[in-house]
Protein backbone atom coordinates (compact mmCIF):
# COMPACT_ATOMS: atom_id res chain seq x y z
CA UNK A 1 0.00 0.00 0.00
CA UNK A 2 1.26 3.50 -0.84
CA UNK A 3 2.23 5.93 1.90
CA UNK A 4 -0.87 7.73 3.17
CA UNK A 5 0.44 11.15 2.10
CA UNK A 6 0.94 9.89 -1.45
CA UNK A 7 -2.43 8.15 -1.45
CA UNK A 8 -4.20 11.34 -0.37
CA UNK A 9 -2.37 13.59 -2.81
CA UNK A 10 -4.58 14.67 -5.70
CA UNK A 11 -4.13 15.81 -9.26
CA UNK A 12 -6.28 18.88 -9.93
CA UNK A 13 -7.85 18.49 -13.37
CA UNK A 14 -10.10 21.55 -13.23
CA UNK A 15 -11.39 24.00 -10.60
CA UNK A 16 -13.52 21.40 -8.79
CA UNK A 17 -12.35 18.17 -10.43
CA UNK A 18 -9.60 16.01 -8.92
CA UNK A 19 -8.02 12.63 -9.59
CA UNK A 20 -6.98 10.29 -6.80
CA UNK A 21 -4.36 7.63 -7.44
CA UNK A 22 -4.82 3.92 -6.95
CA UNK A 23 -2.32 1.80 -5.05
CA UNK A 24 -1.28 -1.87 -5.25
CA UNK A 25 -3.86 -3.89 -3.35
CA UNK A 26 -4.76 -7.47 -2.53
CA UNK A 27 -8.44 -6.50 -2.31
CA UNK A 28 -10.96 -7.44 -5.00
CA UNK A 29 -12.48 -3.95 -4.94
CA UNK A 30 -11.27 -0.50 -3.99
CA UNK A 31 -10.96 -0.10 -0.22
CA UNK A 32 -13.88 2.08 0.88
CA UNK A 33 -11.71 4.14 3.21
CA UNK A 34 -9.47 5.07 0.31
CA UNK A 35 -12.40 6.47 -1.67
CA UNK A 36 -13.74 8.29 1.41
CA UNK A 37 -10.36 9.76 2.31
CA UNK A 38 -9.68 10.97 -1.22
CA UNK A 39 -13.21 12.37 -1.54
CA UNK A 40 -12.77 14.30 1.70
CA UNK A 41 -9.40 15.57 0.55
CA UNK A 42 -11.04 16.80 -2.68
CA UNK A 43 -13.65 18.72 -0.68
CA UNK A 44 -10.98 20.21 1.58
CA UNK A 45 -9.20 21.61 -1.48
CA UNK A 46 -12.26 23.80 -2.22
CA UNK A 47 -12.87 25.37 1.21
CA UNK A 48 -11.13 28.30 2.96
CA UNK A 49 -8.14 27.41 5.13
CA UNK A 50 -9.90 28.54 8.34
CA UNK A 51 -12.61 25.90 7.83
CA UNK A 52 -12.24 22.38 9.23
CA UNK A 53 -14.45 19.41 8.39
CA UNK A 54 -16.77 18.36 11.23
CA UNK A 55 -18.89 15.70 9.51
CA UNK A 56 -19.24 13.59 6.41
CA UNK A 57 -21.95 11.28 5.12
CA UNK A 58 -21.14 8.90 2.29
CA UNK A 59 -22.74 6.11 0.25
CA UNK A 60 -20.84 3.34 -1.48
CA UNK A 61 -22.77 2.95 -4.73
CA UNK A 62 -20.73 0.46 -6.76
CA UNK A 63 -17.63 -1.66 -6.18
CA UNK A 64 -14.55 0.27 -7.26
CA UNK A 65 -11.80 -1.14 -9.45
CA UNK A 66 -8.65 -1.25 -7.26
CA UNK A 67 -6.46 -1.04 -10.39
CA UNK A 68 -7.98 2.25 -11.60
CA UNK A 69 -7.77 5.87 -10.45
CA UNK A 70 -10.91 7.63 -9.23
CA UNK A 71 -12.04 11.07 -10.41
CA UNK A 72 -13.78 13.28 -7.83
CA UNK A 73 -16.32 15.93 -8.84
CA UNK A 74 -16.96 18.56 -6.15
CA UNK A 75 -20.15 20.64 -5.93
CA UNK A 76 -19.97 23.80 -3.82
CA UNK A 77 -23.40 23.51 -2.21
CA UNK A 78 -23.13 26.37 0.29
CA UNK A 79 -20.54 28.89 1.49
CA UNK A 80 -21.58 30.62 4.71
CA UNK A 81 -19.75 32.68 7.29
CA UNK A 82 -19.52 29.86 9.85
CA UNK A 83 -20.30 26.72 7.83
CA UNK A 84 -19.88 25.50 4.29
CA UNK A 85 -21.06 22.33 2.57
CA UNK A 86 -19.63 20.27 -0.27
CA UNK A 87 -20.97 17.31 -2.22
CA UNK A 88 -18.47 14.96 -3.87
CA UNK A 89 -19.02 12.16 -6.37
CA UNK A 90 -16.26 9.63 -6.98
CA UNK A 91 -16.36 8.32 -10.55
CA UNK A 92 -14.71 5.42 -12.36
CA UNK A 93 -15.35 4.60 -16.02
CA UNK A 94 -18.16 7.17 -16.18
CA UNK A 95 -20.10 5.73 -13.23
CA UNK A 96 -20.38 7.01 -9.67
CA UNK A 97 -18.93 4.56 -7.15
CA UNK A 98 -19.18 6.85 -4.11
CA UNK A 99 -21.22 9.91 -3.12
CA UNK A 100 -20.45 12.08 -0.11
CA UNK A 101 -21.63 15.26 1.58
CA UNK A 102 -19.23 17.02 3.94
CA UNK A 103 -19.79 19.99 6.24
CA UNK A 104 -17.07 22.38 7.37
CA UNK A 105 -17.05 24.87 10.25
CA UNK A 106 -14.85 27.85 10.97
CA UNK A 107 -12.49 27.05 13.84
CA UNK A 108 -12.57 28.69 17.25
CA UNK A 109 -16.30 28.50 17.99
CA UNK A 110 -17.40 28.32 21.65
CA UNK A 111 -20.29 26.47 23.33
CA UNK A 112 -21.08 23.76 25.87
CA UNK A 113 -18.52 20.97 26.22
CA UNK A 114 -18.66 17.34 27.35
CA UNK A 115 -17.47 13.96 26.06
CA UNK A 116 -17.69 10.25 26.84
CA UNK A 117 -14.78 8.80 28.79
CA UNK A 118 -12.57 6.26 27.07
CA UNK A 119 -13.62 2.72 28.05
CA UNK A 120 -11.17 0.33 29.68
CA UNK A 121 -8.68 -1.06 27.18
CA UNK A 122 -5.24 -2.65 27.40
CA UNK A 123 -2.32 -0.37 26.54
CA UNK A 124 -1.49 -0.57 22.82
CA UNK A 125 2.05 -1.80 23.46
CA UNK A 126 0.65 -4.69 25.50
CA UNK A 127 -1.41 -5.92 22.54
CA UNK A 128 0.71 -8.25 20.37
CA UNK A 129 1.55 -6.85 16.96
CA UNK A 130 0.60 -9.24 14.14
CA UNK A 131 4.04 -8.51 12.70
CA UNK A 132 5.63 -10.24 15.68
CA UNK A 133 2.93 -12.65 16.84
CA UNK A 134 3.32 -16.16 15.37
CA UNK A 135 -0.24 -16.92 16.50
CA UNK A 136 -1.77 -13.91 14.72
CA UNK A 137 -5.07 -14.64 13.00
CA UNK A 138 -5.45 -14.72 9.24
CA UNK A 139 -7.43 -11.47 9.48
CA UNK A 140 -4.62 -9.73 11.37
CA UNK A 141 -2.01 -10.94 8.90
CA UNK A 142 -4.17 -9.62 6.07
CA UNK A 143 -4.31 -6.22 7.77
CA UNK A 144 -0.55 -5.79 7.87
CA UNK A 145 -0.23 -7.00 4.29
CA UNK A 146 -2.74 -4.49 2.91
CA UNK A 147 -2.05 -1.62 5.36
CA UNK A 148 1.69 -2.05 5.84
CA UNK A 149 2.29 1.63 6.68
CA UNK A 150 0.00 1.32 9.72
CA UNK A 151 0.42 -0.39 13.07
CA UNK A 152 -2.92 -2.15 13.66
CA UNK A 153 -3.56 -4.25 16.75
CA UNK A 154 -6.90 -5.98 17.37
CA UNK A 155 -7.53 -6.50 21.07
CA UNK A 156 -8.29 -10.13 21.92
CA UNK A 157 -11.82 -10.83 23.08
CA UNK A 158 -10.25 -12.57 26.09
CA UNK A 159 -9.12 -9.21 27.49
CA UNK A 160 -11.89 -6.97 26.13
CA UNK A 161 -14.27 -5.80 28.84
CA UNK A 162 -17.74 -6.29 27.32
CA UNK A 163 -20.46 -3.69 27.54
CA UNK A 164 -23.65 -4.72 29.32
CA UNK A 165 -26.63 -5.16 26.98
CA UNK A 166 -24.48 -4.74 23.87
CA UNK A 167 -24.61 -7.47 21.24
CA UNK A 168 -21.08 -7.01 19.92
CA UNK A 169 -17.91 -5.24 21.04
CA UNK A 170 -14.43 -5.00 19.53
CA UNK A 171 -11.42 -2.77 20.20
CA UNK A 172 -8.59 -1.92 17.82
CA UNK A 173 -5.50 0.20 18.41
CA UNK A 174 -3.92 1.79 15.35
CA UNK A 175 -1.54 4.54 14.26
CA UNK A 176 0.40 5.53 11.16
CA UNK A 177 3.99 4.31 11.14
CA UNK A 178 6.22 7.34 10.66
CA UNK A 179 5.68 11.01 11.38
CA UNK A 180 3.07 12.89 9.34
CA UNK A 181 3.02 16.65 8.69
CA UNK A 182 1.40 18.91 11.27
CA UNK A 183 -1.42 19.84 8.85
CA UNK A 184 -4.63 18.74 10.62
CA UNK A 185 -6.26 18.11 7.23
CA UNK A 186 -3.76 15.32 6.58
CA UNK A 187 -4.66 13.65 9.87
CA UNK A 188 -8.40 14.13 9.30
CA UNK A 189 -8.26 12.61 5.81
CA UNK A 190 -6.07 9.79 7.09
CA UNK A 191 -8.63 9.01 9.81
CA UNK A 192 -11.45 9.03 7.24
CA UNK A 193 -9.34 6.52 5.31
CA UNK A 194 -8.78 4.26 8.31
CA UNK A 195 -12.30 4.57 9.73
CA UNK A 196 -13.50 1.92 7.27
CA UNK A 197 -10.88 -0.53 8.54
CA UNK A 198 -12.24 -3.41 10.73
CA UNK A 199 -15.48 -1.62 11.67
CA UNK A 200 -17.86 -3.89 9.75
CA UNK A 201 -16.09 -7.02 10.98
CA UNK A 202 -17.00 -6.04 14.55
CA UNK A 203 -20.49 -7.35 13.76
CA UNK A 204 -19.05 -10.87 13.52
CA UNK A 205 -17.75 -10.86 17.09
CA UNK A 206 -21.03 -12.31 18.32
CA UNK A 207 -21.00 -14.97 15.59
CA UNK A 208 -17.64 -16.74 15.88
CA UNK A 209 -16.83 -19.05 12.99
CA UNK A 210 -19.57 -17.66 10.74
CA UNK A 211 -18.32 -16.53 7.32
CA UNK A 212 -20.20 -13.69 5.65
CA UNK A 213 -19.87 -11.60 2.52
CA UNK A 214 -19.03 -8.09 3.72
CA UNK A 215 -19.28 -4.77 1.89
CA UNK A 216 -19.76 -1.17 3.06
CA UNK A 217 -23.07 0.48 2.16
CA UNK A 218 -22.95 3.85 3.89
CA UNK A 219 -20.60 5.69 6.19
CA UNK A 220 -21.05 8.69 8.47
CA UNK A 221 -18.35 10.35 10.52
CA UNK A 222 -18.10 13.25 12.96
CA UNK A 223 -14.75 14.88 13.76
CA UNK A 224 -14.92 16.26 17.30
CA UNK A 225 -11.44 17.38 18.40
CA UNK A 226 -7.92 17.70 16.94
CA UNK A 227 -5.76 14.57 16.94
CA UNK A 228 -2.78 12.97 15.23
CA UNK A 229 -3.11 9.85 13.09
CA UNK A 230 0.56 9.02 13.74
CA UNK A 231 -0.13 8.58 17.46
CA UNK A 232 -2.08 5.72 19.05
CA UNK A 233 -5.86 5.84 18.56
CA UNK A 234 -8.34 3.43 20.14
CA UNK A 235 -11.19 2.37 17.84
CA UNK A 236 -13.93 1.17 20.21
CA UNK A 237 -16.50 -0.63 18.05
CA UNK A 238 -19.98 -2.04 18.61
CA UNK A 239 -22.72 -3.49 16.42
CA UNK A 240 -26.20 -2.58 17.72
CA UNK A 241 -28.06 -4.71 15.18
CA UNK A 242 -27.74 -7.17 12.32
CA UNK A 243 -30.51 -8.56 10.15
CA UNK A 244 -31.87 -8.77 6.60
CA UNK A 245 -28.31 -9.37 5.37
CA UNK A 246 -27.10 -6.04 6.79
CA UNK A 247 -25.25 -5.01 9.95
CA UNK A 248 -25.14 -1.62 11.64
CA UNK A 249 -21.86 -0.76 13.34
CA UNK A 250 -20.66 2.17 15.42
CA UNK A 251 -17.23 3.28 16.50
CA UNK A 252 -15.82 5.85 18.92
CA UNK A 253 -12.21 6.89 18.36
CA UNK A 254 -10.13 8.02 21.34
CA UNK A 255 -6.63 9.47 21.58
CA UNK A 256 -4.20 7.76 23.94
CA UNK A 257 -4.88 10.39 26.63
CA UNK A 258 -8.59 9.45 26.59
CA UNK A 259 -9.85 12.34 24.45
CA UNK A 260 -12.82 11.43 22.25
CA UNK A 261 -11.80 12.67 18.78
CA UNK A 262 -14.31 11.12 16.35
CA UNK A 263 -17.46 9.01 16.04
CA UNK A 264 -18.29 6.72 13.11
CA UNK A 265 -21.53 4.98 12.09
CA UNK A 266 -21.50 2.47 9.24
CA UNK A 267 -23.93 0.02 7.69
CA UNK A 268 -22.79 -2.81 5.48
CA UNK A 269 -23.70 -6.12 3.94
CA UNK A 270 -23.28 -9.19 6.09
CA UNK A 271 -24.82 -11.94 3.95
CA UNK A 272 -24.20 -15.66 4.14
CA UNK A 273 -22.01 -16.78 1.26
CA UNK A 274 -23.80 -18.83 -1.35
Amino acid sequence: MADIEALLSLEQIDRDIFRGIHAPSILARTFGGQVAGQALRSAIETVPAQMQVHSLHGYFLRPGNPDADTVFLVDRIRDGRSFCTRRVNGVQNGEAIFSMSASFQITGQEGIEHADEMPPAPAPESVPSPREDPNASEESRGLIQEWNTWDIRIVSQDVTEPYQRRASHQQVWFKHIGRLPDDQNIHTSALAYMSDMTLLTSARVGHPGVDTQVASLDHAMWFLRPFRADEWLLYDQTSPSAGEGRALTAGRIFALDGTLVAVVIQEGLHRFRE
